[in-house]
């Protein structure tokens, strides 16, 4: 039996979904998705842990009235068992990152600390080299500062910011940016250098040094698993059931939004 699901004025089969997937790019997020499925379908929580789950889901989506949360189910078409399971789906990855990569943190610190520094700097970039050099003697002689020739001439989003970037891990900017901020002193006005189209200016205004506090723990380990999932994606090979063969159906009960909440759910709501 085919399942048929009516989208607008659109009718969707399931024999039509997978080449769906495929033309609009989606099959990359389907493979992740079943990836990490698999990865976590080990682990299980208390029902107090659960609780906390559903909590912390419905704070970050801002789910605090029942209005706001009858919103976010319609539109992203769930019912509220659907909710609480991607609610507690997502405290079982965080789980599996913690065990997985947890102890691998502190050592990709350590050898990655000069790319997690933080700087603020300053840029003016252009086109025109002549100009670029006459701005530089301009700044280094006093006639004119920074902020003043960023605003004016500069071609880049920077010139609505006085020339001011940041702050951004130093591996953000172009390779030759990072290296040559990396090696410079505070306030240091660099001669302008060619990259590409553009002629850039820059002077460091503030070097952040990294600290392994609980925010870049979460941003280090979130990396590791993102390095893995990316692989593990790159890996994925289809074997394509033929047309023929039975599909397994899932009808999706809109309906279900309608019908009172669970009672996770509704304690989530009162808490």
């Amino acid at each position: 039996m085919t399942s048929v699901a009516e989208i607008g004025k659109l009718t969707v089969n399931t024999t039509e979904i997978i080449p769906l997937l495929t033309k609009y790019q989606m099959m990359p997020g389907l493979y992740r998705s079943l990836i990490v499925d698999e990865a976590i379908s080990k682990w299980n929580l208390e029902p107090e842990d659960e609780m906390y789950a559903l909590n912390r889901f419905c704070e970050r989506n801002q789910l605090t009235t029942p209005e706001k949360l009858a919103a976010f189910l319609n539109y992203y078409k769930i019912a509220d068992k659907q909710l609480e399971t991607l609610a507690i789906r997502e405290m079982k990855i965080e789980k599996f990152k913690i065990a997985t990569w947890g102890n691998q943190v502190e050592s990709y610190f350590l050898n990655n600390k000069t790319s997690l520094d933080r700087v603020i700097y300053s840029l003016i970039r252009t086109k025109d080299l002549g100009i670029a050099q006459e701005l530089f003697f301009r700044i280094q002689a006093g006639e004119q500062s920074f902020a003043e020739c960023a605003k004016e001439y500069s071609q880049g989003p920077e010139a609505q910011t006085s020339g001011l970037v940041g702050p951004v891990d130093l591996n953000t900017p172009h390779p030759t940016i990072a290296k040559m901020l990396s090696k410079s002193e505070l306030g240091e006005v660099l001669p302008p250098i060619q990259l590409g189209e553009w002629v850039v200016i820059l002077r460091l205004e503030k070097l952040i040094c990294a600290q392994l506090d609980d925010g870049l723990y979460q941003q280090i380990i979130n990396r590791l698993f993102e390095n893995w999932l990316a692989e593990q994606v790159n890996k994925v090979q289809i074997d394509w059931i033929d047309e023929d063969s039975q599909l397994e159906s899932y009808q999706h009960q809109t309906n279900q939004n309608l019908m009172p909440h669970s009672h996770l759910l509704n304690l989530a709501l009162q808490s």
